[in-house]
């Protein structure tokens, strides 16, 4: 039994010893294997990481030797360019050389002339001297009794001309004399288109009696003067009964003087000071009623969303003629055909009415612009935020901007209605209006001129002076200025009287 025990543990001991032998060589088997596939991993990483260095380091080499070509080329450039300007340089060096040595010559040649004329001035001088001492042994006559005698020869001859001159003058006046007379009185005849005249330059207002007048005058006419400096307008005070003529291009001046008078005049206390606080005051009131008739026609006509600006615009318009026509009475008659006539042919006719009423505003602004009317409108209704197809019809109603909208052709066709009425026009009173106010811009543009008034249809131009900035004695020259330049640069019928006005003030406050 115990030998049966012993052999059993003796197998098994060499079982285990020939497992253990049997695992050890496949472990090594494998792990040999394991080794070579590393190796060879291994190999493959190294040679292609070696293709990856050499492709990196090529593509460095083709990039630098890129960069080198570059840097020759713009080297050989600016070696190149160097070399024209050195060319160019040398090229110049010898022309200013060849340039200096003509020069020298020239200047060499010069002296020798002016040598020479020298000495010719001096054998001229001599044998005019002996010329002469022949001549006065000839005639008898000294030089200076000669020279007298020439000069009154000569004084009798241009008199005898401009005679003669003056005489085809006076023949050619007569003989254009009825022509010229015709031309005058048709002028004329334009000019006192009653009914026009009326409205656009003169303003009547009436008093309760003519004691007024002598007040309203003022003591040695301070008073008047006080009020026409102060308003820019001229007031006729004559033998016509009750009433006192305001004249004046400007409608809103003349609005502002007749409510100044009517508020002086009720008031009682006509004096200098006095006049210029009313007429300050009134002056704020006409501006509040330009914006309040501005509101009014929009309202009126159903217009919403204007800005301000173009609402006071059209309160302007009240004051304002357009060819004899007063033009918001003009351009409210435009709107409504505008909208009539959008309507009938299937458009917006609020856009219609909105464009026929704003299509004038480029004729009040506040400033003189150069350009046209139409552009200028367009312009200040593009500023004020006004649709485009409205800045289109004002500014294409007179062709001088191209028509985009159906808009346009309708406000172009309607104003020429508006102004088509018999009488409802005439160019002249446009023309003298902007003679007035040219006038008045003229003298307004020399230093020391602080206010100018065109009166009596500018035949006078009043100009008032700064006393800190002009002198009594330059008062003078600017007056001979001014009317030099009007003489010279303005188209005008008679004569214009310049009237300088330089006045010191003093003002105190006694508290």
């Amino acid at each position: 039994m115990e030998v049966t025990i012993i052999a059993s543990i003796v197998c098994l001991l060499v079982g285990i010893a020939c497992g253990y032998i049997i695992f050890r060589y496949v472990l090594k088997q494998k792990y040999n294997q394991a080794m070579k596939e590393a190796e060879n991993q291994a190999e493959t990483i190294k040679k292609n990481k070696l293709l990856e260095v050499k492709e990196k380091f090529l593509n460095k080499k083709s990039e630098l030797e890129k960069e080198v070509a570059q840097r020759n080329q713009k080297l050989q450039q600016a070696e190149n360019k160097m070399k024209q300007r050195e060319l160019s340089l040398n090229q110049r060096h010898e022309e200013l050389q060849r340039r200096k040595s003509e020069t020298d010559k020239l200047q060499e040649n010069l002296e020798r002339q002016t040598a020479l004329l020298d000495q010719k001035k001096a054998d001229l001088d001599k044998m005019t001297e002996q010329e002469r001492e022949r001549l006065e042994a000839i005639s008898g006559l000294s030089a200076e009794e000669a020279k007298e005698h020439l000069v009154e020869s000569l004084k009798d001859e241009a008199k005898s001309q401009a005679q003669q001159y003056i005489n085809e003058i006076v023949d050619d006046a007569k003989m254009t004399a009825t022509k010229e007379a015709k031309r005058i009185v048709i002028q004329s005849i334009q000019r006192v288109a009653t009914e026009t005249a009326i409205e656009n330059s003169v303003t009547v207002f009436h008093i309760d009696s003519d004691e007024v007048k002598g007040r309203v005058i003022g003591r040695e006419g301070r008073n008047i003067r006080a009020l026409e400096a102060a308003t820019g307008t001229e007031i006729v005070v004559d033998d016509t009964p009750e009433a006192i003529v305001i004249s004046a291009f400007d409608p809103v001046r003349r609005e502002i003087c007749r409510l100044a008078l009517h508020q002086l005049v009720a008031d009682g206390r006509i004096h200098p000071a006095r006049i210029e606080e009313v007429v300050a005051k009134v002056t704020r009131q006409v501006e509040e009623e330009i914006i309040e008739t501005g509101k009014r026609t929009a309202i009126d006509l159903g217009i919403h969303g204007l800005h301000p600006e173009l609402i006071r615009m059209v309160g302007k318009m009240k004051y304002r003629s357009s060819y004899g026509q007063n033009l918001l009475q003009h351009s409210r008659e435009t709107a409504n055909l505008a909208a009539v006539m959008a309507s009938e042919l299937g458009l917006n006719p609020k856009k219609a009415r909105r464009a026929g009423l704003l299509h004038d505003i480029g004729k009040v602004p506040d400033e003189d612009p150069e350009t046209p009317h139409a552009l200028y409108g367009a312009k200040l209704a593009e500023q004020f935020k006004e649709k485009p197809d409205i800045v289109n019809a004002i500014g294409a109603h007179h062709d001088e901007m191209e028509m985009t909208t159906l808009l346009a052709p309708i406000v172009q066709v309607c104003d020429a209605i508006s102004g088509a009425r018999p009488g409802a026009r005439r160019e002249i009173v446009e023309a003298y209006i902007k003679r007035l106010h040219d006038l008045e811009q003229l003298a307004l543009a020399y230093p020391g001129v602080t206010k100018t008034y065109a009166i009596q249809a500018g035949r006078e131009l009043r100009v008032i002076v700064g006393a800190d900035k002009i002198s009594d004695k330059e008062t003078e020259t600017l007056s001979a200025d001014i009317a030099k330049k009007i003489q010279d640069e303005m188209t005008y019928p008679g004569q214009v009287k310049i009237t300088v006005i330089r006045e010191t003030r003093a003002v105190s406050f006694a508290k």
